[in-house]
């Protein structure tokens, strides 16, 4: 996932979940928003969210221009 997609990924996390995943994790998480569509409907996805997001906060608003 590009570093766009990423931004996006932890942004739509927070929002709709409210975890804030670590920009790295992000980058799995924007890749699984990517494959999922195909995928067959009864396939499951996991991925590990393997850290905090609260340290990038500022550093995501400022990319995605919420601030």
């Amino acid at each position: 996932a590009t570093d766009q997609e990423a931004l996006e990924a932890f942004k739509t996390l927070a929002q709709l979940e409210g975890i804030l995943p670590a920009l790295e994790s992000a980058h799995a998480v924007a890749y699984a928003y990517k494959v999922a569509p195909t995928l067959p409907r009864n396939q499951t996805i996991i991925v590990n969210l393997s850290g905090r997001g609260d340290k990038d906060v500022q550093q995501a608003a400022e990319r995605l221009g919420l601030l």
